[in-house]
């Protein structure tokens, strides 16, 4: 086909990071992201102009991937933060925010970008240096012996997605389920390598969220107008159970590709319901109580095993098909042969039905030590439940990263404001200026936009007219709400009280050089925000590095056909 219009050029961008354009969408990006951090945040209501699902969220994983630009710069900073959040599912607005910060402060501090690179990472590796220390003054060490370190953990999350609209109460509730729930996929015992088991989530809407339970072992749905009791067997003998991942609704599709040879005369739709009622029989007479199938079971296959007294459950899903394996120990059979290999079987230790409003649900008991369990989260309306179902699945991946390294970081923006701190008392303006080979002016003025950056992702977390204050004592982030002389009582985190605290001053304002120290009190004052030190420690590489690449990026070449 011919070309209806002439081939344009290819458009060249010198030095993209100096154009206002940039810097106009930097700016809005930045605005965007931090009017939504933190548990004040604003809640975004995202709509695509050519139509699809409504979405309210503050949740990073969902506004990042709905955040598009025609600028390359500001794609790459999307989906570096998009690639951090994948992997480690917390901290992403953070990384964003202090990302932006960092390519602001070098525009607003007039400085080279190739001098601001070496600044950047070797300051990055100075915060990375210090909270892998063991005498960091904002890392704890998780106790898993008990369970109160994981619930701050896991409420710190939650709450930090206020578009789930969940009060104190309820807030501690579902954080409470959320550690069972991680807790029932550990394994008691283990030979060498440990592997974590499956949280399936049932969503219910209509209910209240107190409703919310987790239950050991699967729940799948029953069928609708099947009344059900119990079942167990004399002696604690398991119950028997064969899954199906093939179609037996007797399609002919399912046989198949290829060329079907039938015999004049034969009866397709017949002597298929006869293989299937075969396959029937041979499940009644091995003894089995529970016939369930990924896809779809004839009507007359199903009405012969229930009136053999057999659970019938169609229409499993793929998604519940490696759970049911692992929970019951069966082989899915993806055949319609009559004879079931022995090995096919699965076996469950109790049934036994579950109402959660008019929704009627089956639940299968492991017969043996299981690490699959079922989380039922219930909301008041979809749209909160959607976002407390993200927020959930977001949590227990915390508390799993927590297992490999038992540390979290101050959260309320404490973490932020000390290192900030931090960096400053190391400044070392002679010694680091002539190893990166720049003007001990240059470094300051870096060291200056990479402590505004920390500084500015903690005053980020104030969206209601609140200053954002600086303790002189151990640095740690405190409010001041408008029209009041006084700070809150405690700081961020919750480590420190007011009267710890002789002196403070405002974020991003000159204070005096000082060395943050650990708050009195030792282990027996507790944080009431923690954050994910892994998912933490990672967004600040991932902000630093970016932040690097896009100040190292000379051209921008864009093909516009």
């Amino acid at each position: 086909m011919s070309r209806l219009a002439k081939k344009s050029q290819a458009v060249c961008t010198d030095l993209p990071l100096d154009t206002s354009d940039f810097l106009d969408k930097v700016h809005l990006l930045g605005q965007l992201l931090r009017s939504c951090f933190g548990p004040s945040g604003r809640l975004k209501h995202i709509r695509n102009n050519i139509g699809g699902q409504v979405v309210t969220t503050s949740t990073s994983s969902l506004l990042l991937a709905s955040i598009s630009s025609s600028h390359p710069l500001l794609n790459l900073i999307l989906a570096s933060v998009r690639n951090h959040v994948c992997r480690f599912s917390d901290c992403g607005l953070f990384a964003a925010i202090v990302c932006v910060a960092l390519l602001e402060g070098v525009k607003r501090l007039d400085l080279k970008g190739k001098v601001t690179t070496g600044v950047y990472k070797h300051l990055l590796g100075l915060c990375i240096s210090y909270l892998q220390r063991e005498d960091c003054g904002c890392k704890v060490r998780l106790d898993f012996c008990s369970g109160d370190d994981l619930m701050r953990l896991a409420r710190s999350v939650l709450c930090s997605k206020p578009a789930c609209r969940l009060t104190k109460h309820e807030a501690l509730h579902i954080s409470r389920l959320v550690v069972q729930a991680f807790l029932l996929t550990v394994p008691s015992h283990s030979n060498g390598v440990v592997t974590l088991g499956t949280t399936l989530i049932v969503s219910i809407d209509g209910l209240p969220v107190m409703d919310s339970a987790v239950f050991p072992g699967i729940l799948v749905d029953m069928p609708n107008g099947y009344e059900y009791s119990e079942m167990r067997t004399p002696s604690a003998v398991p119950l028997r159970m064969v899954l199906f991942s093939t179609s037996l609704a007797g399609d002919l599709s399912e046989l198949g590709d290829g060329t079907i040879e039938v015999h004049g005369g034969a009866d397709m739709d017949s002597d298929i319901l006869t293989q299937l009622l075969e396959i029937g029989k041979r499940a009644v007479e091995d003894g089995v109580k529970i016939f369930m199938c990924q896809k779809v079971i004839h009507p007359v296959l199903q009405q012969y095993l229930w009136s053999h007294g057999i659970i019938v459950i169609e229409r499993v899903g793929i998604n519940l098909m490696q759970p049911l394996t692992q929970l019951t120990g069966s082989q899915p059979v993806a055949t319609l042969h009559t004879i079931i290999p022995p090995q096919a079987y699965g076996k469950v230790a109790i049934t036994t039905s579950r109402q959660f409003g008019s929704k009627t649900m089956l639940h299968l008991y492991p017969s043996e030590e299981s690490v699959i369990c079922t989380t039922v989260l219930c909301h008041r309306n979809e749209t909160m439940l959607n976002e407390l179902k993200v927020a959930c699945q977001k949590t227990e991946h915390v508390l799993r990263l927590a297992l490999k390294e038992p540390f979290a970081l101050l959260g309320g923006g404490c973490t932020e404001t000390h290192l900030a701190a931090y960096i400053r008392q190391q400044c070392d303006a002679a010694g680091s200026a002539s190893m990166l080979g720049c003007s001990q002016a240059e470094y300051l003025l870096g060291v200056e936009a990479f402590c505004s950056s920390l500084d500015s992702a903690a005053a980020s977390l104030q969206h209601d007219s609140e200053s954002s204050l600086i303790d002189l004592t151990c640095a740690h982030h405190w409010t001041l709400p408008e029209d009041v002389e006084v700070c809150f009582s405690s700081c961020g985190c919750g480590l420190m009280k007011r009267d710890q605290c002789p002196m403070w001053s405002h974020l991003n304002t000159k204070y005096p050089v000082f060395s943050p120290g650990s708050p009195s009190g030792g282990d027996k004052v507790k944080p009431c925000v923690l954050d994910s030190f892994t998912a933490k420690l990672n967004a600040l590489q991932v902000a630093v590095e970016t932040a690097n690449v896009a100040l190292d990026v000379r051209y921008v070449i864009q093909d516009k056909n």
